[in-house]
């Protein structure tokens, strides 16, 4: 039952990832949004997110297996959630913020080494601050931010969830189920 419910809650996780995923390309080449430093790094945290769940929904594993895919997956999603978080400050007040000699993408790609480019993207750019799109009155970002945090915390949960029945399960490995002869 263990092994069924957690393959088939990393199969829901993968379907929202590609979805959350397939929204933002299509914001980005059908819409024609230009995504900033920001919404990038949010989309490799989200894709790490949804690979680490696909892997888990065809591998099916067992215990320490599947407390490791949570633990992947949780990790995936807590980062996404503090760059949707700082995006979503950004939004709320860029004056503050936003350092004032932010480079275009072109010019960071070109020069910079990757720890150097992230580092940058973090600290965000004019772009960053910029709402462009907006559904049920919540931008992007927030949007990010739901989702990251609504897959942060089924992680939370299913680790807590692996965790208990490792400390529940008897010592020894033996049955705590005590069947009768005719069973």
């Amino acid at each position: 039952m263990s092994l069924a419910c957690s393959r088939s809650l990393f199969f829901m996780a993968f379907i929202a990832g590609a979805l959350a995923l397939g929204v933002s390309y299509y914001l980005e080449y059908g819409a024609g949004l230009t995504p900033c430093g920001l919404c990038l790094l949010q989309r490799v945290c989200l894709a790490l997110f949804t690979g680490v769940c696909l892997m888990a929904s065809v591998h099916g594993p067992g215990g320490f297996g599947n407390f490791l895919y949570w633990l992947l997956g949780l990790s995936c999603s807590l980062a996404g959630t503090v760059m949707a978080w700082r995006q979503v400050l950004f939004q709320s007040d860029p004056s503050h913020l936003l350092s004032s000699c932010a480079l275009q993408m072109e010019a960071l790609y070109e020069n910079l080494p990757w720890l150097c480019r992230v580092t940058r993207m973090f600290k965000g750019e004019d772009g960053c601050a910029e709402i462009t799109w907006t559904l049920f009155d919540l931008s992007i970002p927030e949007w990010s931010l739901l989702l990251f945090m609504g897959m942060t915390i089924l992680g939370v949960y299913q680790l807590l969830r692996v965790v208990w029945l490792v400390c529940k399960r008897p010592p020894g490995g033996t049955s705590s189920h005590h069947g009768e002869a005719g069973d």
